[in-house]
């Protein structure tokens, strides 16, 4: 449809009432909208499954990639999922329900600003964004305990199987790459991902040691490597826009009421992914 429009949002977090009320009046800006959700809906799955139900039931398509939450295994869900077998869960739900995910084929956006290629990533991060002064994870590790610092995944989020945290981000990386490897034609593609692709927007964190959960150096190349229209992520709960390399990132997430009511108004919450369209 001419007038369809290819939009993005993030860090929905739907357990907390207000933000459920906001995704409750989330609808299409035209028809023929897609959506792109870059992580964070929620912890619990049935709470998963009710946001992207929902969304999925009013945009022409969704596509949805994990955040750290969405891995989590918080009580009250089933214990036995864990790592990879949580994802996979996660996975066969979007499937039901008629969502894309990293697992699906790329799917070709030919709206306005088309054509481009929809790439949903699941990558992780490996503690490579180190605070200033420390070159090893377990000095950063350390650090950041010290100073009470510290992402919530290391008590909820399980690498099962995988050893470490860092050594299943290795293996989403590897995987990855040998899927864009096979691209064969040049359409630009749209990189969709929890966390940037590059270090640089997480210079602007408040707390600096908090950078280790945001990415990795892995990737840093990617945008470069590859035509790109357009990276889009969430997880800072910093929304804006910057440039790398002449390439546009965007953080499109909404965050916790704490830091959202703090905003000024008059911000659309479904960013456009080709505002130039």
């Amino acid at each position: 449809m001419p007038d369809a429009r290819l939009l993005a949002v993030s860090d929905l977090h739907v357990a907390y009432p207000e933000n459920r009320a906001i995704v409750e009046e989330l609808k299409p800006l035209a028809p023929g909208d897609w959506l792109l959700v870059a992580g964070d809906v929620g912890e619990r799955l049935a709470d998963i499954r009710w946001a992207l139900g929902l969304l999925a039931g009013r945009f022409e398509r969704v596509v949805w990639v994990p955040g750290n939450h969405e891995l989590w295994t918080p009580p009250g869900d089933p214990p036995e999922l864990r790592g990879v077998a949580r994802y996979d869960e996660l996975v066969r739900m979007c499937r039901e329900l008629g969502v894309v995910t990293p697992e699906d084929d790329y799917p070709l956006w030919r709206g306005a600003g088309g054509p481009v290629r929809i790439v949903p990533l699941f990558l992780l991060y490996d503690y490579t964004f180190l605070p200033e002064g420390h070159t090893t994870k377990e000095s950063a590790l350390a650090y950041a305990h010290g100073t009470g610092v510290v992402c919530t995944d290391e008590y909820l989020l399980h690498p099962d199987p995988h050893p470490t945290r860092d050594a299943w981000c290795r293996d989403r990386v590897a995987r990855t790459e040998r899927r864009l490897a096979e691209l064969d034609d040049d359409v630009p593609l749209v990189f969709v991902n929890h966390y940037p692709l590059v270090r640089e927007p997480t210079n602007i964190l408040r707390y600096p040691e908090f950078a280790q959960w945001c990415g990795t150096t892995a990737t840093a190349g990617w945008h470069v490597r590859h035509p790109t229209a357009a990276m889009i992520y969430g997880h800072l709960h910093i929304p804006r826009v910057t440039r790398h390399d002449g390439v546009r990132f965007e953080e499109v997430s909404l965050g916790y009421p704490r830091e959202w009511k703090r905003r000024p108004g008059g911000r659309r919450l479904l960013r456009d992914v080709l505002p130039e369209a």
